[in-house]
């Protein structure tokens, strides 16, 4: 293929990755073989939105040598090994599409496949062993997955999934088919633990909630966005679209007539507290909503979890008859985090933008999702060990989010 389409294509394929919600912020890969002995990829740690053709990376298959000055993605490793053992694939992506993710949680292979799926997949999709984000290790795992299976597709044990395709359509057939096919695999799994049907994973993450708990409800907080804004804040209703602006020191209205939103205090509190904080977004997703009623510290199962919103996500009770005492201990609890639960009301989450924050948001609710899913799965306590996520994050706060 000619090289400047070849790249072209690949900034297409990253564009729709992220409209379709399949990777978030600068994870995931794209590549597309050029001929025998070269591919090109996305380049390491950027944000897909912003890449231009002169970004994308010519790598050579044999070495992993590359042309120019701009890393290629850390795992070109992975899409090598893939262009050398199918001749017939000539476009790789690496997503972290929700329920191919949480799916791979269960370690174990998704056989079975059939119909018009297993015409798109085949009739088993293969789990790789797990390693950190752009080691050896990792690349060991998926060549390992690829090697027992037929497969366009292998999910990768708490990273994400690997689709392959003769070229860009058929890639991203292969992505959407496996998400359905995973999407049924969790919902089948909870009829056979649960003996129930479930037609939202609200329903799902409900039953996981109350198993594990039975904690009683507390105070219901309207939930709020906010933008940091020139010694105030603007604080907008996620169910009304209504703004209003808060005095940062005061964390009271500026127009006296205004209502006081439940949660000001503390939102006034964080940005005070925070200087890296310029928004926040109080998030009542369906998983985060159910986990935050649980009370407990949410470990990463994702490697994109330990990254974006910290090591631990850890249970605050915000009270706003008692706002800046509470307010105190979600900000306690949210240090070296992007997000804390707030006890029965969802999860707060920050960022240095609007879409830092949003990244996050999404995030937590795959987090949330993954966990619920692990439960499922009877892996509740296969989570990434402390060191590993401790690692990561430190890695992508220093690295990689100031790339994005």
């Amino acid at each position: 293929m000619d090289v400047l389409l070849a790249k072209e294509t690949v900034v297409r394929a990253g564009k729709e990755l992220v409209k379709e919600g399949l990777i978030q912020r600068t994870w995931g890969n794209v590549s597309c073989r050029i001929s025998d002995t070269q591919f090109v990829i996305t380049p390491s740690g950027r944000d897909y939105l912003s890449l231009t053709p002169d970004d994308i990376v010519t790598v050579n298959i044999a070495d992993l040598s590359y042309e120019g000055e701009i890393k290629p993605s850390s795992e070109k490793g992975i899409h090598a090994m893939c262009y050398q053992l199918r001749e017939n694939v000539n476009f790789v992506i690496h997503t972290h599409q929700t329920y191919a993710s949480i799916q791979g949680l269960s370690g174990m292979d998704v056989n079975g496949i059939e119909g018009e799926s297993a015409e798109v997949l085949g009739d088993n999709v293969p789990v790789a062993a797990y390693g950190l984000p752009g080691t050896k290790k990792l690349r060991k795992g998926v060549v390992e997955a690829i090697l027992r299976s037929d497969s366009k597709a292998a999910l990768m044990l708490h990273h994400g999934a690997l689709c392959m395709g003769t070229d860009y359509d058929d890639a991203f057939r292969v992505a959407n088919e496996l998400e359905k096919v995973c999407k049924e695999r969790v919902f089948a799994r909870f009829t056979e633990v649960s003996g129930k049907t479930a037609d939202t994973f609200r329903s799902i993450s409900d039953y996981i909630a109350l198993r594990l708990t039975d904690r009683t409800s507390a105070v219901e907080l309207t939930p709020y966005e906010s933008v940091r804004a020139f010694g105030a804040l603007e604080m907008t209703n996620a169910e009304t679209g209504e703004s209003l602006m808060i005095d940062l020191g005061s964390g009271l209205p500026i127009d006296p007539d205004a209502p006081l939103p439940d949660t000001a205090v503390l939102h006034a509190e964080i940005y005070k507290k925070r200087a890296d904080v310029n928004a926040i977004i109080h998030s009542k997703d369906e998983a985060t909503l159910s986990i935050s009623k649980m009370g407990k510290t949410v470990r990463p199962f994702l490697d994109d979890f330990a990254q974006i919103v910290g090591f631990t996500l850890k249970n605050a009770v915000y009270d706003p008859e008692n706002a800046l005492k509470t307010s105190k201990t979600v900000i306690k609890k949210l240090k070296r985090r992007d997000a804390v639960l707030l006890d029965h009301n969802g999860a707060v989450c920050v960022g240095s933008d609007r879409e830092e924050a949003e990244a996050v948001r999404l995030v937590t609710e795959k987090g949330a999702k993954a966990f619920v899913a692990a439960d499922l799965y009877g892996r509740g306590k296969a989570c990434i060990n402390t060191f590993e996520s401790v690692l990561m994050r430190v890695i992508y706060k220093a690295k990689y989010s100031k790339k994005k």
